[in-house]
């Protein structure tokens, strides 16, 4: 009986080790099929032995819809799997995007010359590619809304990157319609800075830049983390608030918002930073003044470029000791030449730039010799 026992129990354990192992394998290859996305919320990669799987999950806020594409490399067969599914074949040799917000991920990639084409093209401020532009690499599109498809069709592009609001866009419908693929960037989503950032792995899927995007994410990251560390050891909070009037309606940073994030990051006391909204708060000026009329610092005070601006806008901008105080900062200290603003364009993808001008301006004596870069004081 014993020597029965004893042969069960080994027959049991080797089983129990193979069923160990196979479950450890199979977490293990789950793992190394899926790409290290560690702040956004919006999108995963899967590698797969022919093929990645890219998943957007957030295409557009409160959506309950995803896409998924299939990224196949130009000298390989499309798996038997995949047909009838959304591929795209990599490398991608002609671009057109519809957000600034796009360029610079293009430019630290160095894939700037594959975009050739971009609805109103006087919004993008890169000089590196304002110069592409200006040699006719880069077609203006008309807008949007209302995407010139002939010139389009003519560019041939084997990939157009879009965004939508809400998931009525009936000019990236149009063009889907002409057998153009077009993916969904849901960047603008997320709410975390580094969350924003980190879908320069969405974009170099598409260009198998995947290990180049990896090394300039973490070298953002590190840099974000660092001064976050030094803000943290700071004594004071200066409070602050944010926003700006349009048409009567005050839109204030919700407390679980990217720029709440930032303030957070940044040791400052947000006024509205116990509010759960992940967008703006729509409010009226007797709402922001009851609570924000003492605060030390304005950070974010709309597309103006002094106080004479504000106060023939808004009368009532005056009643805040920010202003009075000319502690107001703006996001308008880079312009370019034909009126895009630097801010819009690359600061979701240097998150740690924007950090570090909320450092200096919260917190001056921890970054001595650091120069604002996006932000400005308006006297």
């Amino acid at each position: 009986m014993r020597l029965y026992f004893l042969t069960l129990l080994s027959t049991f354990m080797l089983f129990s080790c193979k069923e160990n192992s196979t479950k450890t394998n199979a977490q293990k290859v789950k793992l190394e099929q899926t790409q290290n996305v560690t702040y956004a919320k919006g999108f995963t990669i899967e590698n797969h032995d022919t093929y990645k799987t890219l998943t957007v999950t957030s295409p557009w806020p409160n959506s309950n819809k995803t896409f998924t594409y299939y990224l196949v490399n130009k000298n390989k067969t499309i798996p038997e799997a995949l047909k009838n599914k959304t591929v795209i074949k990599t490398p991608i040799n002609k671009l057109v995007v519809t957000s600034t917000t796009n360029v610079p991920a293009l430019e630290f990639l160095e894939v700037e010359d594959k975009l050739v084409g971009f609805p109103n093209t006087n919004f993008i401020s890169s000089k590196k590619t304002r110069t592409r532009i200006e040699q006719g690499l880069v077609k203006d599109l008309n807008s949007e809304a209302d995407i010139n498809t002939e010139l389009l069709l003519a560019l041939q592009p084997d990939l157009v990157i879009g965004h939508s609001v809400n998931g009525n866009n009936k000019s990236l419908n149009q063009i889907e319609r002409f057998n153009i693929p077009v993916v969904i960037d849901g960047a603008w989503t997320e709410n975390h800075p580094l969350g924003r950032a980190e879908w320069i792995k969405f974009i170099a899927a598409f260009f198998n830049k995947d290990d180049e995007a990896q090394t300039i994410f973490e070298a953002i990251e590190a840099n974000y983390l660092k001064v976050k560390q030094l803000a943290a050891k700071t004594m004071k909070q200066p409070t602050v608030f944010s926003g700006s009037m349009f048409k009567d309606i005050w839109n204030v940073p919700g407390g679980q918002s990217f720029m709440a994030k930032f303030l957070e990051d940044a040791n400052t006391n947000y006024i509205w930073k116990n509010n759960t909204s992940t967008g703006s708060l729509q409010l009226n000026l007797e709402n922001v003044l009851e609570k924000a009329k003492t605060a030390n610092l304005w950070i974010g005070a709309g597309l103006f470029n002094n106080k004479t601006e504000m106060e023939s806008q808004y009368n009532g901008y005056t009643f805040f000791n920010a202003y009075k105080n000319n502690n107001i900062y703006s996001y308008t200290k880079q312009i370019s030449e034909t009126g895009g603003l630097i801010y819009f364009e690359l600061g979701p993808l240097r998150p740690d730039l924007v950090l570090k001008d909320i450092i200096k301006i919260a917190h001056p004596e921890v970054l001595p010799n650091y120069e604002l870069y996006f932000f400005k004081p308006l006297n």
